[in-house]
């Protein structure tokens, strides 16, 4: 398929430019982002038309506040209501080449990924091992993209297996990790207890972490113990957007990338905060295939303004400081109540559940709590079936299971109460 010029190109030299001068240009895109987007899709259109907003009210970005919010939940209600991208998707199904799910489920459209600011070639010659995975959400053949624009041999291993993934980077000589903190941590400590030195005895030299909150002290511990360079701190990355935000050279926090646009807004009344107050993350992605204009992530973080010292004046996220709903994000994953209830009511003789979860080390760990009104017959096999539902529902698995006594759940209690503290 030939690739189609985008309507809304990325411009480099945005990141630059000052504040007043960069909302000005990014105004003057955002009005056509806004038009096209009512004339394209019927979801958006029905937003506008409910709300009584016209294209012509959206002059500034400032004006984005006048235009509700959509929602994970909204968004999931309006592909049930209008099959399968809910109204939002503006371009013919023969154009995009990829549909991802994420959790809720909700499909998610995308054609190509967007052309950055990566170096060219500079994994020539060299071996990346990307433990995201290729199967149902787009991490895995997004990042796959991206190392490949950069010039390296990719081997797509996906998560699990890792004994097998120690064997693959002694093998192939493998220099750049991509994944999640903690499943590099499990690998290291795997090889270690195979035997090896990982310093000496790999060619680890690069690693893209992220995907986790808290993985800083990891981070720290792979350079400093291991020398492993870990490049650009975190990235800000979701199903339904793609790329948000990523750190620079400065690792400063995470620089808004100027294909889109950010708010930070008080879940409550979708009201803007200024710069230094936490509140949600609400995105308008400058997308001709999928404009999920004013989408609210769920996660919660500040705007930081000042200029950077690596000399972009961008706004910058210093990290993503938790969940504004009932979702959780454990080891990559969000968890969300809607699912976990999904699984329960498989399961007629757990009457109560609650999730707890906890990073007692380097690693997030959920223990699933149940009581239950009477035992199944053969308990090792429910217990089985109870974990492989969960673990297909949710796509992540729980690390414990623990049967309460009658009466030991609050009935009205959260679902999943998260206990980390970073």
């Amino acid at each position: 398929m030939a690739e189609k010029a985008d309507l809304f190109p990325h411009d480099s030299s945005l990141e630059r430019l000052p504040a007043a001068e960069r909302d000005k240009k990014m105004s003057v895109k955002l009005q056509s982002l806004i038009s096209y987007a009512y004339e394209k899709t019927p979801g958006f259109k029905q937003r506008m038309d409910g709300s009584k907003i016209k294209p012509v009210d959206i002059k500034s970005l400032t004006d984005l506040q006048k235009i509700p919010m959509l929602r994970k939940d909204d968004l999931i209600r309006l592909q049930k209501e209008m099959p399968p991208f809910g109204g939002y998707l503006a371009v013919p199904l023969s154009e995009i080449d990829h549909i991802y799910q994420s959790p809720g489920p909700i499909y998610d459209p995308q054609r190509r990924l967007r052309a950055g600011a990566f170096p060219a070639d500079i994994g020539k010659g060299q071996v990346a091992i990307n433990t995201w995975s290729y199967h149902i959400t787009p991490a895995g053949l997004l990042i796959d993209r991206m190392l490949n624009g950069m010039g390296f041999t990719v081997f797509p291993a996906g998560t699990g297996n890792t004994e097998l993934q120690v064997q693959v980077m002694r093998d192939l000589k493998v220099s750049f990790f991509v994944g999640t903190p903690s499943f590099l941590a499990a690998i290291i400590k795997k090889a270690e207890e195979m035997g090896y030195d990982f310093k000496k005895d790999f060619n680890l030299k690069f690693a893209q972490v992220a995907g986790e909150m808290g993985g800083e002290p990891l981070r720290k511990m792979f350079t400093e113990k291991y020398g492993i360079i870990c490049m650009g701190g975190d990235n800000y990355v979701t199903a339904d957007l793609g790329p948000i935000a990523g750190s620079c050279e400065a690792n400063a926090g995470m620089h808004v990338n100027t294909d889109v646009i950010v708010e930070i807004v008080d879940p409550a009344t979708g009201d803007a905060l200024p710069p230094g107050e936490v509140g949600e993350v609400v995105v308008t992605p400058f997308d001709e295939i999928y404009p999920l204009i004013r989408f609210g992530t769920g996660d919660l973080s500040t705007l930081v303004t000042e200029t950077c010292s690596c000399g972009r004046t961008t706004a910058r996220l210093p990290k993503i400081m938790g969940r504004s709903g009932d979702a959780v994000r454990v080891r990559a994953m969000f968890v969300h109540p809607r699912q976990t209830d999904e699984v329960i009511s498989k399961f007629r003789e757990i009457t109560s559940y609650q999730i707890l979860v906890s990073r007692p080390a380097d690693r997030d760990e959920m223990l699933l709590q149940i009581e239950i009104a009477a035992g199944p017959a053969d308990r090792a096999a429910w217990e089985e079936s109870l974990r492989k539902e969960f673990q297909n529902t949710c796509k992540v698995k729980f690390d414990a299971l623990e049967i309460l006594p009658a009466g030991s759940i609050a009935p009205e209690g959260k679902r999943i109460i998260d206990k980390r503290v970073y």
